[in-house]
């Protein structure tokens, strides 16, 4: 069995609690995950079952969308409503001030990750270091955040809701803490859906007792997308039966011999009889083989 699983992770959960729960229900180990949320995240999370696997360190740098709620009013360690409050402010906003706001911080901005991340800083985890009381410089990291809208605000109660597309590796509680900071009032996450990741969406979205119900009936095949709507980002190539053969083998094909849709760094590679192969990339003239997902089972 291999495909893809666009699981809905309810919150509480960590990324990794949704796997090894799957683990137990398709009593299989070999998955994987694109894309850690925070356990009082919910939504969008890709899960490559079986050979799909192999798919999971190649993917596109596609933008994610998330609609966030948040508070006005404090701070917290955590950046987030589940942290330690740190800071309290008496300033109130309006939604015209928070609309004013918003374009400072769309397009290429830059962001510090908060200490409570992954992040590794000298061989060290920055949750691990704040969890100590330990807090240390980090670089600032150069984010792109194409959509910032206000979808929510109650003035009285200082409460609303953003939706977000950005890049990946962005801290969205972050942004929510640097904007109360910038209005002068602090902010904090209250909550956040993942809404779109990788091409997938909330539509494409089951859970854990879908996935159940399909394995009780032998159809779980049907809840399994294809791994190569993880990679419609790059154009579509298509080979003629010997240069399939050639490029299973891990032979490079000339450029100038094959039939390309548009000029690309990277193609998904499709084999004479449909079969996706896995994603080439283009060098010198030559078309590589970027990563082969067909080694030792098909995962198409």
């Amino acid at each position: 069995m291999n495909g893809i699983l666009c699981m809905y992770k309810p919150e509480g959960f960590t990324s990794f609690d949704v796997i090894a729960k799957l683990r137990g229900i398709l009593r299989m180990r070999r998955l994987g995950h694109a894309g850690t949320l925070d356990p009082m995240a919910t939504g969008v999370l890709p899960v490559f079952v079986g050979g799909a696997t192999r798919a999971c360190d190649i993917l596109p740098n596609q933008e994610k969308s998330y609609l966030a709620r948040f508070a006005l009013g404090y701070e917290t360690d955590t950046q987030d409503s589940t942290g330690t409050v740190t800071n309290r402010y008496d300033r109130q906003v309006t939604r015209q001030q928070m609309l004013e706001l918003l374009p400072r911080f769309t397009g290429q901005i830059s962001q510090i990750p908060p200490m409570y991340s992954a992040v590794s800083v000298d061989g060290r985890r920055l949750y691990e270091l704040a969890r100590q009381g330990v807090e240390v410089e980090r670089k600032p990291r150069t984010i792109t955040m194409d959509r910032l809208e206000l979808r929510q605000f109650d003035e009285a109660s200082q409460t609303g809701a953003l939706f977000l597309a950005c890049s990946k590796g962005t801290y969205v509680r972050t942004i929510l803490h640097d904007l109360g900071r910038a209005l002068g009032c602090g902010g904090v996450m209250t909550g956040l859906e993942r809404q779109s990741s990788c091409g997938l969406t909330l539509e494409d979205c089951v859970t854990f007792a879908q996935v159940e119900a399909a394995r009780d009936t032998g159809t779980l095949s049907e809840l399994l997308l294809p791994v190569d709507r993880m990679f419609a980002a790059y154009p579509a190539l298509h080979l003629n039966p010997a240069q399939s053969r050639m490029y299973r083998n891990g032979v490079k094909l000339s450029l100038d011999r094959l039939t390309l849709p548009e000029q690309s760094e990277k193609y998904r590679i499709y084999g004479d009889t449909g079969c996706f192969f896995g994603i080439g990339r283009t060098e010198e003239g030559l078309l590589r083989v970027d990563k082969n997902l067909t080694a030792g089972e098909d995962a198409s």
